[in-house]
């Protein structure tokens, strides 16, 4: 049974790979592996996921280091949820949120434990993709902050991905 499990996540581990791997991320987001999908693994969430790592890419060439763990939902348009996460003093960080919804407008931010918004001026989002960037002044809790602005879709699916340097 164990086995079985590894077997089954290590399927998943050479897509994430691949994405994280090559030059032009765009081949290997309309190209998906049928095998893949083979395991369970929710498409929504793959693709969602995809963009999120899309959005990550020229960071990561600028020396950002991509986790391999990552965040995914869906939300109502409208709405937003919160993520924890202990940051560093002394690294930058920037954190990444995709959806493969078509017209969709989402947001990232992220606030201090104080509830004050501790993003660089440099974060953005562009419809489907954003990205909210912070060089935290102390070591401590954060709240990631990810919302569906707009979507023509009921439910919203959707991935947040970070890195750090």
């Amino acid at each position: 049974m164990i086995a079985d499990n590894l077997t089954e996540k290590f399927r998943v581990n050479p897509f994430a790979k691949v994405l994280l791997c090559t030059t032009s991320l765009l081949p290997a987001i309309v190209v998906l592996p049928p095998a893949i999908f083979a395991s369970g693994v929710d498409p929504t969430t793959v693709y969602a996921r995809a963009w999120a790592v899309l959005a990550a890419e020229p960071y990561v060439k600028q020396g950002f280091h991509m986790r391999e763990d990552y965040w995914v939902g869906d939300l109502a348009s409208g709405k937003r949820k919160a993520i924890r996460q202990q940051l560093f003093k002394g690294n930058e960080y920037w954190f990444w949120l995709g959806t493969e919804v078509d017209h969709a407008k989402v947001s990232v931010h992220i606030y201090n434990s104080d509830g004050k918004l501790a993003e660089q001026p440099d974060s953005w989002a562009k419809g489907q993709i954003a990205a909210a960037h912070i060089i935290p002044k102390t070591t401590g809790s954060y709240f990631i902050i990810v919302s569906v602005e707009e979507s023509p879709a009921a439910h919203t699916h959707w991935a947040l991905a970070y890195g750090f340097r």
